[in-house]
């Protein structure tokens, strides 16, 4: 059985307290050498255990007279992008197949598609406008931002904070030689029909109509997120991918 190192057990404690609620969000954690006392360990080994939670946005440190290290606020964006990372390690790896990205996106679209048409604001489709392309004129880099600013816009109509942060690590994670090969400019107009008959359905206020766009708009759109290993996976429901 692998122990794990000091600083390591030190950080998941300290991470526990967090994760618990025993430190808030802004709350100074004990100075260097309180934690040595307290954890008896040395202070090369706290300095190591608050580099790593501090690597992982849990805690920040400051210089100064008022310096030190503290509990951090929630930063959603940092979160989003630890799980692309996460996500695109995934399936650069192999650890996770075509089809069970495609069933996640089912899972997270479809609903957050109903949920826009119910409770979407003016801003809301604002930001889905912005994210529509001309798919004969805009080149490939602003196809790939524009179609990940969409999903992410209808996510944030959906009013779920938390639906937005989840679904980000799916329209981060695309390389662009990928796409290139895997999206051919017909498909890009389909695409861009797809998104602008859901962009209606969501301005619209009709939800059983957004979730059904969103329902084909996976099933008929070769998933263009995915690794090129993945492609060619067979995947129920779908076209050859």
């Amino acid at each position: 059985m692998t122990v794990a190192p000091a600083y390591q057990l030190l950080a998941d404690r300290i991470r526990d307290e967090i994760m618990s609620g025993q430190l808030r969000p802004g709350q100074r954690l004990p100075t260097e050498p309180q934690l040595c006392e307290r954890s008896g360990l040395s202070r090369s080994t706290v300095r190591e255990a608050l580099r790593l939670l501090s690597s992982q946005h849990l805690i920040v440190t400051t210089r100064g007279v008022n310096g030190g290290s503290f509990v951090a606020e929630p930063d959603a964006l940092a979160l989003g992008d630890s799980l692309s990372d996460g996500v695109g390690l995934l399936l650069a790896s192999g650890a996770v197949r075509g089809d069970e990205f495609l069933e996640v996106r089912r899972m997270l679209e479809v609903p957050a598609a109903g949920l826009a048409a119910a409770r979407r604001q003016p801003h809301h489709l604002a930001e889905i406008e912005r994210a529509m392309i001309d798919p004969d004129r805009d080149d490939l880099d602003r196809r790939i931002e524009a179609h990940a600013a969409f999903h992410l816009a209808v996510a944030a109509a959906s009013g779920n904070a938390l639906l937005g942060l989840v679904v980000r690590p799916l329209y981060t994670v695309a390389d662009r030689r990928t796409v290139e090969a895997a999206a051919p400019l017909p498909m890009w107009r389909e695409i861009d029909r797809d998104h602008r008959a859901l962009l209606a359905a969501i301005r619209d206020g009709d939800v059983d109509r957004a979730m059904l766009i969103a329902r084909e708009h996976i099933d008929h759109v070769r998933p263009e997120e995915l690794p090129t290993e993945h492609r060619n996976e067979p995947v129920p429901g779908v076209d050859n991918l």
